[in-house]
Formats: structure tokens, sequence, C-alpha cells
């Protein structure tokens, strides 16, 4: 017997059975009454916290290399504030190197327990050395000696080589703290879009979106159809 691989489109049991307690998060109106982006997100984020089984703060990055070809994968959002939505990688990664040659990029959360996903986008700027210090610094020993060991994104013949470059890192870490290296920073994306979608029944979502003209401008914000 096959397994079907997609699966079908929820009837209206499904949405009673299935959907309930999403959809009765999902309705409060009031939710919509804002005028800037930034608390709602952090609510959400509260929300994801609270209900989400693994890692309520991942997001996909989208970027694009030289030649315009989009590149995703998911980061985990490491702070969210006014100024923008903050993450940590190395630098001569390819979304390292696509976001030093496009200084932009868009993000996406989704949170199939809620019922919910915020889509982002804006330039993106990279962090000061002392944020990226103190975030390395809160790390465990051995992600942090990870960071030295990995040349993200190159050729890597096999596990073993890995495995043996973490051991020589660690042999030469021995007995002293592990510095952040040069290459391993963050940078924050500073939304100039934001735009919040919640599941309603029979696919007639919500969407909300936030637009500001720059990163200094005052948001406008817009009610979309599904």
């Amino acid at each position: 017997m096959s397994i079907p691989v997609i699966p079908p489109s929820p009837s209206r049991e499904d949405y009673a059975r299935d959907y309930a307690a999403a959809l009765a998060a999902n309705s409060d109106e009031t939710e919509f009454a804002c005028d800037e982006p930034f608390a709602l997100l952090e609510r959400w984020l509260a929300d994801a916290q609270a209900h989400e089984i693994n890692d309520s703060n991942a997001m996909a990055l989208a970027t694009v290399d030289d030649e315009g070809l989009p590149d995703c994968r998911m980061v985990l959002l490491k702070d969210v504030g006014r100024a923008g939505l903050t993450f940590y990688s190395n630098r001569e990664s390819d979304k390292g190197q696509q976001l030093e040659g496009q200084p932009r990029a868009a993000l996406m959360f989704h949170w199939k327990s809620l019922r919910r996903q915020v889509r982002l986008r804006g330039p993106v700027e990279p962090v000061s050395a002392a944020e990226a210090d103190a975030y390395f610094a809160s790390r465990a020993r051995e992600s942090r000696i990870g960071a030295w060991a990995s040349a993200q994104s190159r050729p890597l013949a096999d596990r073993t080589e890995l495995e043996a470059s973490v051991a020589r890192e660690m042999a030469r870490f021995e007995g002293r703290d592990v510095p952040r290296p040069e290459g391993w920073t963050g940078w924050r994306l500073v939304p100039i879009q934001v735009e919040f979608w919640r599941d309603r029944p029979f696919r007639l979502h919500d969407r909300l979106r936030f637009d500001r003209d720059s990163v200094d401008a005052p948001w406008r914000t817009q009610r979309l159809y599904p």
C-alpha cells in the first residue's frame, strides 16, 4: 500500500477537529490593531517559545549571490528589538559572502503549532566586534571549538577530517579560553517590510503588512487579501 506524500486539503470536519485551538487564538482582531510591527513580533515570538517543540527562534534566511541567484537556509534568531533581528555565522560561509556582496536579505518564521508566519525584508548590517565577542563567549566551549575547526561551506573529504580538525583545536586551546575567530561574526537585518500571516478556516487567512521607505521612516500598515 502506498503512503500519500502530499496530504489532501482539510475538510470542514478537519478544521473543526484539528484547527480549533490555533484558530481560536488567531481570531482576535485586536492583535492587528497596531501601528508598528515589533511589539506584535515579540508577542508572537513569546507564543512560539511556549508552544513550539524545537527551535522556536528558527528562521529561514534568503540571500542572493553575485549572479542574482537566490539562496535560502535556516538560522537562529539571537536578538530582536527596534534595531532589527540578529543572527551569527561565519563570514567566509556562503551566506557571509553573499551578504558582503549584497547586504540585503529576507527572513521568515513559520510556527506550525500556532499556524502563523512572519516575513521580513530589509538591509543587513554587521554587528560590532563587541556584540560578536559577547555572544561568542556565551556559547558552549565545544561550539566555540567547532567555530575554529570548521571551514564553513568549504569542501570536506569526510567526517573523519572534521573530527581531526576538532581534535587539533581542542588540543590547541586546552587549559585556556577560546576566543572568537576573526571571521565569525553576526549580522542584523533592519526590516523595511514585515508581514504577519495567521491561519483562518478555508484558506481565508489574515495578512497584515507593514512598510516603510527607509529604516528611519514611519511605518504604514495594510491588510491584504489571503
